[in-house]
């Protein structure tokens, strides 16, 4: 029996929701990971594991992709950490990164983070869209790709008022161009704004402006087992690109996280208070500290990352603009590695190790 127009549209229709749906779990699935894919590497058939690009709540990640998908823009807030960064680039090829220091930080204006032109080619030929020098954001828009604002409260009113209108309209409008003085984003444009809690920045967003985002508030890392693994999963990934041959063995990736968590928090497993830094020490520090100590290993050490390792790279994530928080530093060596000290060897090596650091 043939098929009628009106069943054959409302077919097509369920097929690309259908598609549209898979397409979505399949982000999730790559986000979230846990899963393996077959894939031919050098003419083989060989199971690709999908790593973990998110530790935390799956819920949030589900949020972000239905605001993503319906053509939201989201803005992600959270203390510093690696989860907003893997979120904002995961994807790789269609993101566009306009950084705090970049357009948009203080001492540019409305017009560097949307357009800027080439003013010897205009003075030679005239305003025309070829003497266009595009921003970050006319890439993304007229690419439909994703555009990832880094440290958005850090930028000038001005810069605000100019995205409440690329947010909205998903358009740029050129002055300085007589004919086609309009740039119209292709669809796929999407704008995702990270903010640290705990680094305000020199202006608030207007209320305009956070009326134009979903926000979703990504937690800090809850238990002491995930943030281990994040360390261990973040820090392997960089030691691959850095080429590095050594490894970091569990036991001194959970002392370093340890140390981390216990001095951020001001308690250690054992109930013992100790001094908080000013620092923020979050879990990308950890990460930081891990690769140092992994590179200092490699050309100054064994190539093996022991604690010591550790010990000689840690007092730079934790002690920064405030002197005052090497004193919470010292308190932790002599209350809590010392004792621990009697009892572990990795936390000998590594007591040992900062008094050394500490003179």
């Amino acid at each position: 029996m043939p098929i009628s127009s009106k069943h054959s549209g409302r077919m097509t229709r369920m097929r690309r929701r259908s598609r549209g749906g898979s397409r979505l779990a399949a982000v999730l699935s790559y986000l979230v990971g846990g899963k393996s894919l077959k894939a031919k590497i050098d003419g083989k058939t060989v199971d690709v594991s999908i790593t973990r690009k998110f530790f935390g709540d799956d819920a949030i990640i589900e949020r972000a992709i239905v605001t993503l998908a319906s053509s939201g823009h989201c803005y992600w807030s959270a203390s510093p950490a690696p989860g907003k960064l893997g979120l904002g680039t995961s994807g790789g090829g269609d993101i566009r990164v306009l950084h705090s220091h970049h357009p948009g930080h203080r001492g540019h204006d409305r017009r560097t983070h949307q357009v800027l032109l080439n003013i010897a080619r205009v003075i030679a030929e005239g305003p025309k869209p070829d003497n266009l020098i595009p921003s970050p954001t006319m890439i993304a828009m007229r690419t439909g790709g994703i555009l990832r604002f880094e440290e958005i409260t850090r930028c000038v009113p001005d810069v605000q008022d100019a995205l409440v209108s690329i947010l909205s309209d998903k358009a740029i409008a050129v002055p300085e161009l007589p004919d086609d003085n309009m740039v119209w984003a292709k669809p796929g444009f999407n704008v995702i704004a990270t903010a640290n809690t705990r680094d305000q920045g020199v202006n608030e967003l207007s209320a305009a402006l956070k009326r134009r985002f979903n926000y979703i508030h990504i937690p800090i890392v809850a238990d002491q087992k995930t943030e281990i693994e994040i360390v261990q999963q973040r820090s392997s990934e960089l030691m691959q690109r850095y080429d590095l041959p050594t490894r970091i063995a569990p036991p001194i990736i959970e002392l370093l996280a340890t140390v981390f968590r216990e001095i951020r928090q001001g308690k250690t497993s054992e109930g013992v208070s100790v001094k908080q830094p000013s620092t923020t020490l979050s879990t990308a520090e950890a990460i930081g500290t891990a690769l140092d100590s992994a590179l200092h290993a490699r050309f100054f050490g064994t190539g093996q990352v022991t604690a010591g390792d550790v010990a000689r790279n840690i007092v730079g994530s934790i002690v920064k603009e405030d002197l005052a928080d090497l004193a919470a530093l010292k308190e932790y060596v002599v209350l809590v590695a010392k004792k621990r000290a009697t009892k572990d060897k990795a936390w000998k090596e590594f007591h040992d190790a900062m008094l050394g650091v500490l003179k």
